[in-house]
């Protein structure tokens, strides 16, 4: 039956954004298409970006999953991990499963969740086959003290041992710098292993633009994790974590020193951006230049090799 699956193309991409713009429904579309309507609905669920589904957009989105080093994950197998989700399976059972039955390619429980709920944002169902929909969730008390939680948040606590352990290249943490009088903002990341960063300038911290900012920033790289403080400015993770193929953490509120690496980043970068310091007139031109002098310093605790060298093997 895997065999006989086959993937989405460009041209069908195209199609797609032509019959949507036309107002027609996910049936109709697959019906027209001779599709399942499981896969279209995954394909736009999985490809759109901030401004909806594009075909071009998609595309490079495919194409950057297939460069990647992550798990990549067929149509034809999230169709099979949609089927144990209906069967009342948890994702930590379905990854179990499957890794015991041999199957190479198995996305973690916490990318399971993230699928299920970003389906879930997208308009589909398949989080009511959850037995506990409120699984991921702490109990914050009354629904006065629930305003601005995070949706969907993952722990640090369930941060993989390769992670904690600087094992790979890959593991992100990701912060913001506010200028004098928030006067401007700087959205910061770090590779925990190379200490490679990454600059970018927002006048927002609204969540909608902080995440077009970091898919932006970071497209492309072989990433496998990010973890963030509690900032609601990163209230949209889990798109985030979609468009990426990633997972993303939280670190404990008031445990800035779980994200050591980027706090102490984050100080380098104030050298060049002081606290006192306006962010109002900051070029991008200004913030390459910090990043490429940070990429090349070489670093004590990278045994004095820089973050370049070692992110790249030079």
């Amino acid at each position: 039956m895997g065999s006989s699956y086959q993937q989405i193309s460009e041209a069908e991409r195209n199609q797609i954004y032509a019959y949507r713009k036309a107002g027609l429904s996910l049936s109709n579309i697959a019906l027209f298409m001779g599709r399942n309507k499981s896969s279209i609905s995954r394909e736009v669920n999985r490809n759109k970006g901030l401004r909806g589904y594009r075909p071009k957009q998609a595309q490079q989105s495919s194409q950057t999953r297939q460069r990647s080093g992550n798990p990549q994950i067929s149509d034809f197998g999230w169709s099979y991990i949609e089927h144990l989700i209906k069967l009342y399976w948890s994702p930590e059972q379905i990854t179990g499963r499957l890794r015991h039955k041999g199957w190479n390619d198995v996305p973690s429980h916490e990318t399971i969740y993230q699928y299920i709920y970003a389906d879930k944002d997208s308009g589909g169902n398949i989080y009511k086959y959850l037995r506990c929909q409120k699984l991921r969730k702490k109990r914050y008390g009354s629904d006065q003290n629930r305003r601005g939680v995070i949706k969907y948040r993952n722990s640090i606590d369930e941060r993989e041992t390769v992670i904690e352990n600087r094992g790979r290249i890959g593991d992100l943490e990701g912060d913001m710098i506010v200028g004098n009088n928030q006067s401007g903002y700087l959205l910061t990341y770090v590779d925990r292993k190379s200490r490679l960063t990454t600059i970018r300038y927002s006048q927002t911290k609204q969540a909608d633009k902080v995440t077009e900012l970091t898919i932006e920033a970071l497209r492309g790289q072989n990433l496998h994790s990010i973890t963030y403080d509690n900032g609601k400015e990163f209230a949209k993770h889990y798109l985030t974590a979609k468009e990426l193929d990633l997972t993303t953490y939280f670190a404990d509120p008031y445990s800035s020193w779980q994200r050591g690496t980027n706090e102490n980043t984050n100080g380098l970068i104030r050298q060049f951006f002081p606290k006192k310091m306006s962010f109002e007139m900051i070029t991008k031109q200004q913030t390459k230049v910090a990043e490429n002098l940070l990429n090349n310093r070489p670093r004590k605790v990278l045994g004095y090799a820089t973050p370049l060298e070692v992110q790249f093997r030079i």
